[in-house]
């Protein structure tokens, strides 16, 4: 793609939806590779469009398809991408019709697409015309994919919660709620509630947990008090659970495998600060968020660049008192913060993540001490990476024993994401 200077916000946003949905980006890395050609006052509206788009996708490509005669293709494909844009800020953004039309069809200028203006504007005007008809099409049409998933995974969905898959169906096209958790070395909940109180944020605290707090509607980090001093963090709910099921303590040797970007670390060195942590990640520039995490909350651990499949290269035969492994996975509990997900994962991805988990499982569980504690956790809510993967290494390894049951967590509208948690112990 053409790396040009833009100015025009839908342009950019174009291309960033041709990276993700033509050449497999996720959009954090397109945002991120964008992002600097975008005013920054400008960058919350490229994230609602982007965002947006790839939250009703199915959607917006059936009024193009029904629209056009002919598809997109080869060196032209960048507008159909464009023509989401349009369709995505018609509908779904409170940007005057007139606006939303010229701002995109002057976006094909920058595209270098000059001679087909006429298409793109024809398209948007058509789709203005017929706005009605088209929706109550969409809404009619039994071959539209009105869940705005792909088949495979509501196939799975089905399978796995008959009752409730519609549920998370719902709560997956949703925007995610912003929760907060509060250092409770700094204040207490009510404390920090009466501070965003003061500053006329709403929020509610939640029961079960004694640091997560929700906004009532979601803020720039820049504007929660005392964030850049590390008083609060953000982090879903349901991913707040890790570090107390983890129940770690002072002076204990502690992993936190996978543990890119690091909300997990962090907590965990706000429930025993003096506990020996060493977090490792297999990717060197998500192991650096961990770094700017650890020195924004002034906490010490060390940091590592390495792999769960291969840790006697990294692990220099330590024996750890517990292990928080936050196992890579489909991902599949945080589509409503990560939409983009449903287009770029493939059913075929279960069975190798599976295997992957499996191993990393396996490999780590031999750097536990004997009386030690293990907590398995994934992002997914397909039992193939949780229950199940669960069940299958404790029928291979005679000295795992759960203790408890297994979490399942699943997204709901103003809850947490879907997160599993099981938790084992080693015995002799």
């Amino acid at each position: 793609m053409n790396k040009k200077s833009h100015s025009n916000i839908r342009a950019i946003c174009a291309q960033a939806i041709f990276n993700v949905l033509e050449e497999g980006q996720s959009l954090s890395t397109a945002l991120t590779l964008f992002s600097h050609k975008v005013a920054e006052k400008d960058r919350a509206l490229m994230q609602e469009i982007c965002f947006g788009v790839m939250r009703v996708l199915p959607e917006l490509n059936f009024y193009i398809h029904t629209l056009m005669n002919k598809v997109l293709t080869g060196k032209n494909r960048v507008l159909h991408y464009l023509l989401l844009v349009g369709i995505y800020q018609i509908l779904y953004t409170r940007i005057p019709e007139h606006a939303a039309v010229g701002e995109t069809v002057n976006a094909v200028n920058d595209l270098k697409k000059s001679a087909l203006k006429g298409l793109v504007n024809g398209v948007l005007r058509e789709f203005l015309r017929q706005q009605e008809s088209l929706q109550r099409k969409f809404v009619q049409d039994d071959k539209a994919p009105q869940t705005l998933h792909p088949s495979w995974l509501v196939n799975r969905l089905k399978q796995a919660y008959p009752e409730k898959w519609q549920a998370i169906i719902s709560a997956n096209n949703q925007k995610p709620p912003m929760w907060l958790r509060v250092n409770l070395n700094h204040y207490s909940v009510s404390e920090y509630q009466q501070l965003l109180t003061e500053r006329q944020i709403e929020s509610e605290a939640f029961a079960d947990l004694p640091c997560a707090i929700r906004l009532l509607s979601p803020v720039n980090v820049t504007k929660l008090p005392y964030f850049a001093e590390g008083a609060v963090t953000v982090q879903d709910l349901s991913a707040q659970y890790a570090a107390y099921l983890l129940e770690p303590q002072n002076g204990e040797q502690i992993l936190d495998m996978c543990a890119a970007p690091g909300g997990k670390t962090t907590h965990i060195l706000e429930i025993a600060p003096k506990a020996n942590l060493l977090a490792v990640d297999v990717d060197a520039g998500r192991a650096k968020r961990i770094e700017e995490n650890l020195a924004r909350l002034k906490q010490v651990a060390e940091v590592k660049v390495g792999d769960g499949l291969t840790p006697e290269k990294w692990c220099s035969g330590k024996q750890f008192d517990r292990i928080l492994l936050d196992a890579p996975c489909s991902a599949t509990g945080v589509i409503r913060r990560h939409p983009d997900i449903k287009w770029l994962r493939r059913d075929s991805d279960i069975a190798q993540l599976t295997e992957l988990q499996h191993g990393i499982l396996t490999n780590i569980w031999s750097y536990l001490k004997t009386g030690g504690t293990l907590v398995y956790a994934t992002c997914s809510i397909l039992p193939d990476e949780n229950r199940l993967q669960i069940e299958r290494f404790l029928q291979e390894n005679s000295n795992a024993q759960l203790v408890g049951d297994t979490k399942q967590f699943l997204p709901t509208v103003h809850g947490g994401d879907g997160f599993f948690y099981a938790v084992l112990k080693k015995s002799s």
